[in-house]
C-alpha cells in the first residue's frame, strides 16, 4: 500500500525515525482540507513510545480539526537541523515522514498526561506546565496520528 523507498542507502532506520520523533518540536501535519486542497500546518508534537502514537494539542475548532473530521487519514513530516561536513556548503538532513489516521482523545486525564509531557520538550519549569495545564486544559484538544506507515531518509542537499 505504501512506496518503497526508491534511494534504499539513505534509509533510516525505525529507531533513527523514532529518535526524530521523539527529538524534533515540531513537524508539518498534512490533511486533506477545504475543497478537497492539501492543508500542511506546522505543529509542536509527542511521541508516545508506550503506543506510538504521535500526539498534538489545540482548539476544538478551526480549519485542521473540521479537515480530520471530514477525513481522518493525514501525514506528518519532521525533519532535524541537520548538519554540514567541514569545507562543504551543503546541508546534511534527516527526514521522517508518518502516514495514519487520526484519533480524537475524549479522556481529560490522558489530555492533561500528554499535554504536560508534551510541554516538557519546551520547558521543565513543572509550576508553568502545572498553571497552563490548569487555565487551557479545559478548552485543549488533544488529537493523535496513529502510524499505519513511518519511513525516514537521510539526503544531501548538494
Amino acid at each position: 500500500m505504501f512506496r518503497e523507498m526508491q534511494r534504499k542507502k539513505q534509509q533510516l532506520t525505525r529507531e533513527e525515525c523514532v529518535q526524530i520523533l521523539k527529538s524534533e518540536l515540531r513537524g508539518v501535519l498534512s490533511v486533506l482540507g477545504d475543497d478537497d486542497y492539501p492543508y500542511g500546518v506546522p505543529v509542536n508534537h509527542y511521541y508516545c513510545e508506550e503506543d506510538g502514537k504521535i500526539y498534538f494539542h489545540g482548539g476544538k475548532k478551526g480549519h485542521k480539526i473540521d479537515a480530520i473530521k471530514r477525513h481522518d487519514k493525514a501525514s506528518f513530516c519532521v525533519f532535524d537541523s541537520g548538519f554540514r561536513r567541514e569545507g562543504e556548503w551543503a546541508l546534511n538532513i534527516r527526514s521522517v515522514i508518518v502516514f495514519g489516521r487520526v484519533e480524537f482523545i475524549a479522556d481529560r486525564e490522558t489530555t492533561y498526561r500528554i499535554s504536560a509531557a508534551l510541554s516538557r520538550k519546551f520547558t521543565d519549569d513543572e509550576a508553568y506546565i502545572s498553571r497552563e495545564i490548569a487555565q487551557f486544559g479545559p478548552n485543549t484538544l488533544l488529537f493523535a496520528l496513529v502510524p499505519e506507515h513511518i519511513s525516514g531518509k537521510r539526503v544531501n542537499e548538494a
